[in-house]
């Protein structure tokens, strides 16, 4: 899992078919300080954030698994928004 802040939206004409009715967001992925790392992606989002969210992501089949269709072309997916960080 790595911690994110959601930058934007996606907005796609066409999606394949297991990701219909899956909102799509633009996610910057942060290290340990809390700055940015990496170059933005996108992410399924399964818990309704929204832009400018702190944001829990995971990859790989571990985001398959966490849409409603497992059979999906995920990379990513956001499994939690984070309240707050120690430090």
């Amino acid at each position: 899992m790595q911690v994110a802040t959601v930058i934007g939206t996606v907005v796609a004409s066409q999606k394949a078919q297991s990701l219909v009715g899956v909102k799509l967001l633009i996610v910057q992925f942060l290290n340990d300080r809390q700055e940015p790392i990496g170059n933005p992606q996108v992410a399924g989002d399964t818990v309704q954030a929204g832009v400018g969210d702190l944001v829990m992501v995971v990859g790989g089949r571990e985001a398959a698994v966490a849409l409603p269709d497992t059979f999906n072309p995920a990379d990513y997916a956001i499994v939690g928004i984070i309240d707050s960080l120690p430090g």
